[in-house]
């Protein structure tokens, strides 16, 4: 089983990225589980989504202490948050942020994998707004093998309905861009 959290703020998406990743993984006809983990938050208040993804059915329902992969939807959370917390010595760590893997490896004080893209840059490009969980997912997907890219296409386009295509483009885009360590 591999269990991913994600770090973001009330209205970037961090919520619908761990549902749209276990989505597509249930498209892969994997199981999968995705939920949120806050209390009276407000928009741009720090906020925690969980995933797992697994071959097995999946019987675990509490938090994810103990990533396999952390996704960070926000820079600023680098230096507020823990994001670390827990990672597996193996574990990931997926981040929007415009230093390269090295200095976000020394800003966390770890020695983990690290996978790097600018995604507030390519959302206000394609997007028009700095909402990053498409961009994001895009990263993740290159950062780590949990499911095919194509698996993405039918939740996106069903979540985002007439602008799909705008948030398929970030997906891509990121993809591409991301640099990984």
């Amino acid at each position: 089983m591999i269990e991913i959290r994600f770090h973001g703020r009330g209205g970037q998406g961090s919520v619908t990225s761990a549902e749209l990743l276990a989505l597509a993984a249930i498209g892969e006809e994997k199981y999968a589980q995705a939920f949120p983990s806050f209390g009276p938050e407000r928009r741009g208040a720090p906020v925690v989504a969980f995933c797992r993804i697994s071959d097995q059915p999946i019987r675990i329902r509490a938090n994810i202490y103990e990533p396999d992969i952390v996704v960070v939807l926000d820079p600023t959370l680098l230096k507020i948050v823990n994001v670390a917390a827990g990672l597996k010595p193996s574990g990931i760590v997926v981040t929007t942020s415009k230093d390269s893997p090295e200095m976000v490896r020394e800003t966390l004080g770890i020695k983990n994998h690290i996978a790097v893209v600018d995604a507030i840059k390519i959302a206000m490009e394609v997007l028009g707004l700095p909402i990053t969980n498409t961009a994001m997912l895009g990263s993740l997907i290159r950062a780590a093998d949990l499911v095919k890219r194509e698996s993405f296409i039918s939740p996106l386009k069903e979540r985002f309905g007439r602008i799909a295509e705008k948030n398929i483009a970030a997906f891509e885009r990121a993809y591409q861009d991301t640099v990984l360590t």
